[in-house]
């Protein structure tokens, strides 16, 4: 009897591995929705916008044609805007093939929404960038070919949109751990390339504002100006089991890790984003486009 259920627990423990790895993070896309309420949010003006976070687009997990099904799959959501989140290669050890950033961007550029295609970048795309590392600057790669698709990048800058007649603006961090730094031990060290109080500067004073930012780990910084904070880079953790992830990139564990966080009145959301990184593992977090719907329901 203890063979057998050793043997179960084994068979179990094979299953659920081989679905970490070949199941969830290939097959499945789900679309997650949020209709947060904002106090700096306006009354009575809808914006529905698309997030897609972490594509980190190679194969087997991430192919062209993985992309090109997420694209397709958010032009029917009826978004006003697409916000892309940054980190849109891979660098994870396990790929047979690196999809190079131009053939990523050109599947991008297919995206469309009526306010148009928006984008930050996150650490992968300034770590794997050697030429930008030795350089201590941008632009990376990732962002020259955004922008030849035809995708404006924001670091630190702002947009204004209309919506319903209201001015709407969209801002775009820096990344904020974009620069590697010094080595202690086996840590490394990273600088930012992030300027909130620059960025916001540049939205007029009581005009509302929406931020995109790569990593979560900013939001505590974030004033109450800001209608919503939205950023990726988590992952949801990965593994993520009865609302709990054992490892989470971010100083702050499981307060950012994933989904819509409110803090003193302000609010965040963390995408649990579309590819791996690191480990080519999901449980509990499967791929996912995210949709946020601000001020009345849109049906």
């Amino acid at each position: 009897m203890l063979l057998k259920g050793v043997a179960a627990l084994g068979l179990t423990g094979f299953g659920l591995g081989g679905y970490a790895l070949a199941i969830e993070p290939r097959f499945r896309l789900g679309v997650r929705r949020y209709n947060p309420s904002p106090p700096a949010w306006p009354r009575g003006v809808r914006l529905r916008l698309a997030v897609l976070a972490d594509l980190h687009a190679g194969e087997p997990y991430m192919p062209p044609s993985r992309i090109a099904e997420i694209v397709d799959r958010t032009n029917g959501l009826g978004a006003d805007a697409v916000l892309l989140l940054g980190d849109y290669g891979a660098s994870h050890r396990i790929l047979t093939r690196r999809v190079p950033a131009r053939e990523w961007a050109a599947e991008l550029a297919r995206l469309k929404a009526p306010l148009g295609v928006h984008a930050v970048l996150g650490n992968h795309d300034w770590w794997d960038d050697h030429a930008a590392q030795v350089r201590g600057r941008g632009p990376v790669e990732g962002r020259r070919e955004l922008e030849r698709a035809g995708i404006p990048v924001y670091e630190n800058d702002a947009v204004r949109l209309l919506k319903d007649g209201q001015p709407v603006w969209l801002a775009g961090l820096g990344d904020q751990i974009a620069l590697f730094g010094q080595k202690i031990g086996r840590y490394r060290q990273f600088r930012g390339v992030d300027d909130l109080p620059g960025t916001l500067a540049k939205v007029p004073a009581g005009e509302p504002v929406i931020l995109m930012a790569h990593e979560p780990d900013i939001f505590p910084k974030v004033p109450a100006r800001v209608a919503l904070t939205i950023s990726g880079h988590t992952h949801g953790g990965q593994v993520r089991l009865f609302g709990y992830s054992p490892i989470v990139p971010s100083e702050y564990g499981n307060r950012y890790a994933y989904g819509h966080v409110i803090e003193r009145g302000r609010h965040l959301v963390v995408s649990g984003g579309l590819g791996v990184a690191r480990l080519p593992v999901r449980i509990g977090v499967p791929p996912e486009i995210v949709v946020v719907d601000l001020g009345p329901p849109i049906a």
